[in-house]
């Protein structure tokens, strides 16, 4: 405390209340869907109300912050069991219906101590800022700094407004040892010409972290060359099902562009075959042949454990499929190539999406993309490509085939889409994820 910069702290606070609770800097009143919540929560017994933009949007039977505050009492503890749970977490569904995780207090304080404290080096006094919404398990996470004695940073709004630079200005402004962004952020802002080390101070900002789908090749090199060539690029796979992560990086692992560096410290991590072998440089199902410490204790509303049992270990009878293809490579590393539910399997080849985001969300003039494959009757398969153009851009013909010569050249003509369709938007689940 000695150290810490209060005048500094309270401008960074007089930023951020400018910027709360609004969107592209227009304001949101969300008081009806509190009071929509505390009719659906009849176990609630008290709401908070915190006042962003301004005490007068009061909240229906809630308690103001500052009464909170001025009433100060010590912390009551609990004793309770390992597996107690200690939160229920959804599934984003983009491969169904959302499941209820419910997760343990032991296993989720061991996996976070694990992965926060070593694999992302945290300590007391780090300052760690994830962009985040608390509708991903990426919050849960966040609010584990908080067990390192890291100072946690977070950031409620738009991560493009007022401009493309927003959260790396917040990194800079905060001194964040570690950020986390997604890989459609590094993109936007490649895309955007943004230059974060050239008009920002990010001397502080040790590890780069990305998840939320895969990193590709060139987004690496984007980052050495215009945000530090210093700076370790962690990207990290995982999920809500054991909120965290199968694989990443360490302070003492390389880092290969395209690849996750290893496996995260007790995560037995394979690639499968269809039949259920190991396969090493080649592209497998994701699966863990050992518990990890932090896996869900049940499902909300599945007294049997039929529908857990269903969605991790049908096809792969005790071992635990993610749903994950990935490459384990010779050296160990792993790489991510998409959804095994989303694979692409056009003439008896399987490949990945993320094969062909890669490519076509490169070109400057793809704002993004959608591939996917269907099955039609009588044997037929339609892989069409869904393209947001960039700004000021539209799907012309020239387009169409620099966008074709770019898949047939960089992976290979199995890959080029049976039809390329101009949308406006691309749909995205609540945390990012294309669906």
């Amino acid at each position: 405390l000695e150290e810490f910069d209060f005048d500094h702290a309270r401008g960074l606070q007089r930023d951020a209340i400018a910027h709360l609770n609004t969107w592209h800097g227009r304001p949101h009143d969300r008081r009806s869907d509190v009071a929509a919540l505390q009719d659906l929560l009849p176990t609630v017994r008290s709401t908070v109300h915190v006042p962003v933009l301004t005490d007068a949007l009061a909240v229906a039977d809630a308690h103001a912050w500052a009464d909170i505050l001025a009433r100060p009492a010590p912390v009551q503890f609990e004793r309770v069991d390992f597996n107690d749970p200690l939160w229920v977490l959804y599934s984003s569904g983009t491969t169904g219906i959302p499941k209820g995780i419910v997760h343990s207090h032991g296993g989720v304080l061991l996996e976070h101590y694990k992965l926060l404290g070593l694999h992302h080096d945290l300590g007391p006094g780090d300052r760690f800022f994830w962009y985040t919404t608390t509708n991903w398990m990426m919050w849960n996470l966040v609010v584990s700094g908080l067990l390192l004695g890291s100072t946690i940073v977070v950031y409620d709004g738009s991560p493009t407004y007022p401009n493309p630079q927003r959260l790396w200005t917040i990194a800079a402004d905060c001194r964040a040892r570690v950020l986390g962004v997604s890989p459609g952020y590094l993109l936007t802002c490649a895309k955007m010409g943004v230059e974060p080390a050239r008009n920002l101070d990010l001397s502080h900002l040790k590890i780069l972290g990305s998840t939320g789908a895969p990193l590709a090749e060139q987004q690496y090199d984007w980052v050495r060359g215009h945000v530090g060539s210093t700076i370790q690029v962690a990207s990290v796979s995982g999920g809500t099902d054991v909120v965290s992560g199968f694989a990443g990086s360490a302070p003492n692992t390389a880092v290969w562009a395209g690849e996750l560096s290893a496996p995260m410290l007790g995560v037995a991590l394979e690639a499968r075959d269809e039949n259920g072998r190991p396969v090493i440089g080649d592209v497998g199902e994701l699966v863990v042949t050992e518990p990890m410490p932090s896996m869900p204790v049940f499902f909300w509303n599945d007294a049997d454990g039929t529908r857990y049992r269903t969605s991790y270990f049908e096809t792969y009878p005790g071992l635990w499929r993610h749903g994950d293809w990935v490459i384990v490579t010779e050296r160990g590393s792993v790489v991510v190539t998409g959804r095994s539910d989303a694979t692409l399997n056009r003439h008896g080849v399987r490949f990945g999406s993320a094969d062909i985001y890669d490519i076509v969300e490169d070109l400057p003039e793809v704002g993004e993309a959608l591939v996917v494959g269907i099955e039609l009757d009588g044997g037929g398969y339609w892989m069409p490509l869904f393209v947001v153009p960039a700004p000021g851009r539209s799907l012309d013909q020239e387009l169409r085939e620099r966008i074709t010569t770019a898949i047939r050249t960089h992976a290979s003509p199995r890959h080029v889409p049976d039809e390329i369709i101009e949308v406006p938007a691309i749909p995205h689940t609540r945390t990012g994820k294309k669906i």
